[in-house]
């Protein structure tokens, strides 16, 4: 009976683990996105 408590339990997401994934990602693409532009400028 435990077992299946805890297995519910970690299956639940929580809003705040998706907000910082979410922020992380546009972080991500944004830093990415700036260090092509730099090198694209740079190269120009």
């Amino acid at each position: 009976m435990k077992k299946n408590k805890e297995v519910k339990e970690t299956k639940r997401i929580d809003k705040g683990q998706i907000f910082v994934k979410i922020m992380a990602g546009i972080l991500a693409c944004l830093t990415v996105f700036s260090v092509t532009a730099s090198l694209i400028y740079a190269l120009i």
